[in-house]
């Protein structure tokens, strides 16, 4: 067997709300192996193995990368297909539904109950991806029955998101596509930046996550991926003073922070700016005066997978529409 080289990128970005982007680092390392040598099938076995630290620091071992992967977590998924690995997934958790050929894998259920542990077993997998929403004590309760699973924490910028990419490239073989993703994400990110740069302005931004209390809506708060895209794209958390990744502001708050842009995470549920501009007092909130109460797609920033960028660049544009003429 021969291995030309592998690619162990790093794409430090170290992004930050309201710091430049570093220029992203790709690592590479050649590994020669002798030409025209016959291998021993030890060897070959030594040379497929895995090992890799998971979230939780457990050391994940594997004999080769997985062939037949259930991942509990839209993000996963989404990443497992963009670097080529869908046709290893055999189980996807109910609600992961991008790309849409997932939708033709086998759901075994939703995580917001009882974790469906029967119908992961049924699938017989080699390898159980699970998100930061699956407890330690449940990742220990797959372990005891005799699954590999690997845990994974939601990222708060790029430079953990390509690391989760990393991750899951190499424990299913697809570091090279893995490369050249984060090569073109990363590449993208910077556009943005470059772009965001000479705006004259930072717009106060109110996410607005969802408004079932129209009095307390939710929105986000420092530190969470979403606060960092917003920051990217231009633009200012006006929910970053609040505890908490998410967290209800007061009407009464967000009247006077007087937000010049919100956009709208819950028009997907029938939140519209006519019922925005219609809540007592903000009527005169700069954004509902210049009408900038704007719907979003929140499955673009709220799932941590290779489309956040798509959510960055929709984001710049929306608020800086101007620079990207």
């Amino acid at each position: 067997m021969k291995r030309i080289s592998v690619y162990l990128i790093f794409a430090l970005l170290l992004i930050v709300a309201c710091s430049p982007i570093a220029e992203a680092a790709i690592v590479e390392t050649e590994i020669e192996a002798p030409q025209n040598v016959e291998i021993a099938e030890e060897q070959v076995a030594a040379d497929q193995s895995i090992s890799i630290i998971d979230g939780l620091g457990r050391e994940i071992h594997l004999n080769a990368p997985a062939t037949s992967i259930v991942a509990l977590g839209p993000s996963s998924l989404e990443s497992l297909f963009a670097i080529g690995a869908g046709d290893q997934i055999v189980g996807r958790e109910e609600y992961s539904s991008y790309p849409e050929e997932a939708l033709e894998i086998p759901s075994i259920g939703n995580l917001f109950t009882e974790l469906p542990i029967e119908a992961i077993l049924a699938l017989e997998p080699d390898l159980v991806i699970a998100p930061q929403i699956v407890s330690p004590e449940n990742v220990q309760r797959l372990i005891d029955l005799g699954l590999t699973v690997f845990w994974q924490a939601n990222p708060s910028d790029f430079n953990g998101l390509f690391e989760n990419i990393i991750d899951l490239a190499q424990l299913t073989g697809h570091e090279e596509e893995a490369e050249a993703l984060i090569v073109s994400l990363a590449s993208r990110v910077r556009a943005v930046k470059d772009v965001t740069s000479y705006a004259e302005h930072t717009p106060l931004v109110f996410y607005e996550l969802d408004a079932t209390d129209p009095e307390n809506p939710y929105t986000i708060g420092a530190g969470v991926f979403i606060d960092t895209i917003i920051s990217l794209a231009g633009g200012k958390n006006i929910g970053a003073v609040l505890n908490g990744d998410y967290a209800q502001m007061s009407s009464e708050e967000v009247i006077l922070q007087n937000p010049e842009v919100i956009l709208l995470a819950d028009a997907l549920y029938g939140v519209s700016p006519e019922i925005v501009s219609a809540r007592s007092g903000w009527e005169g909130i700069d954004a509902v005066v210049n009408g900038q109460v704007l719907p979003f797609d929140p499955f673009l920033v709220s799932v941590p997978g290779p489309r956040m960028v798509e959510g960055l660049e929709s984001m710049a544009l929306l608020l800086h529409p101007d620079l990207f003429e």
